[in-house]
């Protein structure tokens, strides 16, 4: 029975791992064509009446990188007259909303709003929900309080929807701007360059799908009204909006043009935090949406429901238990014939997860390095396994959760 079970969590790795792989293919090939579209949506972009865009900030006490944010935003490449960029101050206490006030008194284009009654202190869904009531611009663009859009990050954004009518969101790529900060930040620049590159490119490329980011994405007003608008109930508000964004009818397309920077967690108990947000988040995506699959308009976002639920579920599962058979062998003789065979599979998938990683950062400038290689390989058997740790821990709140009926808390990334 332990050899059955032991072979079966192998499986489920392996079939993760490849399956890594053939996303990372994907990525590699839109990596090569993304930009070749440009010259064409440029010259549509300069001959038409551009949509007016609004830039929805959401901060709850964010006074320690509103100012660079702010900055980047009155920098952003777009006709002024055609753009409001508006901070949503969410029951702020410290210096957000003087600070924005400073940068609306400077820029006419800049608006500072506060939530108010139902929607205030809610969270960021709650906040862009009321940002939302309060606007009427055609696109809307968010970006995250930390980040630094490069100048034409919004124009890009803009240009996909605008050539692209069945894509309903359009989504940029975010860079870390403090990798080199410490060994934490080092091991997110990795996995934030596989995400987009992987996940994101890949999927995109193979079969039209990709997931709306917590920031630097647009999307269409009518969308976002016709959905009703941001699920307050979600913790990972983007994956859930991407969900019922396709189960409209609409693609999300992924334009790696449109470049910010952002800052990552810079401590540990900080990255558990924010990182168990995220697994609760999708979690939470998976169980709402894993009984309706089949009656799903776009039968092709079942497959992704089906990718996140093999990822926070069977994957960790399987990884999980190949380990407990392995260390329980080593104590007591449940009689787990490993041999050579499973060492040698063991062998291959940390190969394969070296060569997946290699292949992604040489898309980046500057990142298939030495050094790089070396976080590679120090990061698989140390930030890899916390994320397994975290997995079970955030499955463990969130059937407690459920359990209980309890409402989400939304937890705000503390900066640095």
């Amino acid at each position: 029975m332990a050899d059955i079970l032991f072979h079966i969590s192998l499986t489920v790795i392996w079939i993760m791992l490849l399956y890594h792989m053939f996303l990372a293919q994907g990525g590699y090939r839109h990596f090569k064509r993304f930009e070749k579209v440009i010259p064409d949506w440029q010259h549509k972009m300069e001959n038409m009446d551009l949509p007016t865009v609004n830039v929805f900030i959401p901060a709850h006490n964010e006074d320690v990188v509103i100012k660079q944010t702010l900055t980047a935003m009155s920098r952003l490449e777009y006709p002024k007259d055609k753009l409001k960029v508006i901070l949503i101050c969410d029951n702020c206490s410290d210096q957000t909303k003087e600070i924005g006030d400073q940068f609306a008194a400077d820029f006419p284009f800049m608006k500072v709003i506060e939530t108010e009654d139902e929607y205030k202190g809610k969270g960021k869904s709650s906040a862009l929900n009321y940002a939302l009531k309060e606007t009427n611009g055609e696109f809307i663009v968010v970006y995250d309080a930390d980040n630094t859009p490069q100048r034409k990050a919004l124009w890009y954004l803009v240009m996909g929807l605008v050539n692209d009518p069945r894509a309903a969101a359009m989504v940029g790529k975010f860079r870390v701007i403090n990798a080199k900060n410490t060994w934490l930040t080092k091991f997110i620049n990795i996995e934030t360059i596989c995400f987009q590159w992987m996940a994101q490119a890949g999927r995109f490329h193979w079969f039209k799908i990709a997931t709306i980011p917590g920031t630097n994405f647009a999307i269409r007003r009518s969308i976002m009204e016709k959905l009703g608008g941001w699920d307050t109930k979600a913790l990972a508000e983007d994956t859930e909006l991407t969900i019922r964004v396709y189960n409209l009818g609409y693609h999300i397309r992924f334009f790696p043009a449109a470049i910010t920077w952002e800052q990552e967690p810079e401590t540990l108990k900080v990255w558990w935090k924010q990182r168990t947000r995220w697994a609760r988040g999708n979690q939470y995506v998976v169980l709402k949406f894993i009984g309706r699959i089949f009656s799903m308009k776009q039968k092709k976002i079942a497959f992704d429901i089906m990718y996140f639920f093999f990822t926070y579920f069977l994957f960790f599962f399987g990884v999980i238990l190949s380990n407990v058979l392995f260390v329980v062998n080593l104590i007591f003789d449940i009689q787990l014939s490993i041999g050579n065979v499973a060492f040698v599979l063991w062998i291959m998938a940390f190969l394969l997860f070296v060569t997946e990683i290699m292949i992604t950062l040489s898309i980046e400038k500057n990142q298939l390095t030495l050094k790089n290689m070396l976080y590679i390989i120090f990061m698989y058997f140390t930030y890899s396994q916390m994320w397994i740790v975290l997995v079970i821990y955030a499955l463990t709140l969130e059937v407690k959760r459920m359990i209980k009926k309890e409402d989400q808390v939304w937890y705000k990334t503390e900066r640095f």
